[in-house]
């Protein structure tokens, strides 16, 4: 199928929304680009690069960060772009904390189906981290084939909850595909975010982390102990299946006895709409239940309508049968066998590699708690593992105030681990000044 594959604008955001839709301000978007690469027979990819924008160093002279968004199924060039890191936020007013103005950010709506990225049939959706590394693979030997002025830039692969996930099977493939020569690139690591790389661990950790913070009593905790333990026989047992079912059951469980606590921040509450939505999808099936609590966060109505209406025109090269965020709950669907499946030897192999792997978590997250993080991250085979525990942690100050702590971290060899203070699931959103604080010290540049 022959598809338009790069649309290279030079162009500022704020020009065409000013002309087309009566908005104005002072920002500017800076240089950007963006198109299709069709990665399999029937799957096509989007993506979307914003050049660093910095009045002190060119692009060149900046990293490249792709940023990968969670769910599965979770929009990069949406929710990542809009809602946390891109150079305009959902108002389209300018964000002070874009990472922008410290690296060029390439968005991809990943897996195919997400965003708008779309495949022509259900059967070309991904089912498993192999096949969404393989199809990046894709994609990323097109974008630094097209763009090779990035092929030397240090490329770096930050991530955020699933995206995690994909992100570590992505960087291993990459760096092997970069050692054979099949693909130019300067990848200089990889940052897995809040990410699902070991669900076991995370999933276990919920009742004492909850119980640690007076949101579970004792009779909560043991419910949601004996759930959880459920979990963990399925996948002892090999049924991922089965496993990601009783996972829909055991947050289920967590939501009854903390009163419907919010999973991306544990000092929030799932509103009486979203209880409703979730109660009403468990007659519709489990894993309609967990896209509409874990999907649905990431596509609201209202980023919806922006990328579905002044984006899409903005864009020019958006078929007319694909609506933004219109797969999403196929893709995670899709992907239901793979929730379950720990990917830590992924880890493990990169660090083995030499690839620079940073964990950053936030402490209010409970989908993916910081218990759990540690827990996975102590038992990894890496020779120098036992050396980084050992370790004490260093405090960061929060950049908006000094004299504050906002976060700790330590880095050892090639291994880094960041703890976020009141930071959720979605750091970015919720601490912007340290996202952008701890991007540009991963990076190197601080």
């Amino acid at each position: 199928m022959g598809r338009p594959t790069t649309c290279t604008v030079a162009t500022v955001l704020l020009l065409f929304l000013s002309i087309h839709s009566g908005f104005a301000g002072p920002v500017s978007a800076g240089k950007e680009s963006w198109g299709y690469v069709d990665v399999r027979e029937g799957a096509h990819m989007f993506w979307w690069l914003y050049y660093a924008n910095s009045p002190d160093n060119s692009y060149k002279e900046l990293p490249l960060v792709m940023w990968l968004q969670g769910g599965p199924g979770g929009s990069g060039t949406g929710f990542g772009n809009f809602e946390e890191i891109g150079p305009l936020d959902r108002e389209l007013d300018e964000r002070e904390t874009t990472w922008i103005q410290a690296a060029s950010v390439l968005f991809v709506d990943n897996p195919v189906g997400t965003g708008f990225s779309y495949t022509d049939s259900p059967d070309a959706l991904t089912k498993d981290v192999a096949t969404v590394a393989s199809d990046m693979l894709v994609l990323l030997k097109e974008f630094f084939s097209q763009k090779a002025e990035f092929q030397s830039i240090p490329f770096y692969i930050f991530s955020e909850s699933y995206g995690g996930k994909m992100a570590a099977a992505i960087s291993l493939e990459l760096t092997k595909a970069i050692s054979s020569g099949a693909i130019k690139c300067n990848l200089a690591g990889v940052a897995l975010g809040d990410s699902w790389i070991s669900p076991l661990d995370s999933v276990l950790t919920w009742g004492p982390y909850l119980y640690s913070t007076s949101l579970l009593d004792d009779a909560g905790l043991a419910e949601v102990g004996n759930a959880a333990e459920a979990v963990k026989r399925a996948v002892s047992d090999g049924q991922f299946e089965k496993a990601t079912e009783l996972w829909s059951i055991l947050e289920n469980v967590v939501e009854q006895n903390t009163n419907g606590v919010n999973f991306y921040n544990i000092l929030g509450q799932e509103s009486d709409d979203d209880d409703k939505s979730v109660k009403s999808s468990l007659k519709e099936g489990y894993l309609s239940a967990l896209a509409k609590r874990h999907v649905h966060p990431l596509k609201s109505e209202t980023l919806g309508q922006l990328m579905n209406g002044k984006i899409r025109k903005k864009l020019g090269i958006i078929p007319r049968n694909v609506t933004w965020g219109g797969q999403a709950e196929a893709v995670f669907a899709s992907m239901s066998g793979d929730f379950m499946k720990s990917v830590t030897d992924t880890v493990d192999e990169l660090l083995d590699a030499g690839v620079n792997v940073t964990v950053y978590n936030g402490q209010l997250d409970l989908i993916v708690d910081t218990i759990g993080q540690e827990i996975w991250v102590k038992s990894l085979r890496w020779p120098e593992i036992q050396t980084f525990s050992q370790m004490k942690w260093t405090a960061l100050d929060d950049p908006e105030s000094p004299g504050v702590t906002g976060g700790f971290f330590k880095t050892h060899k090639n291994f880094a681990f960041y703890w976020i203070l009141k930071a959720g699931h979605m750091i970015p959103s919720d601490q912007g000044p340290m996202a952008l604080r701890m991007m540009q010290m991963i990076t190197q540049q601080e």
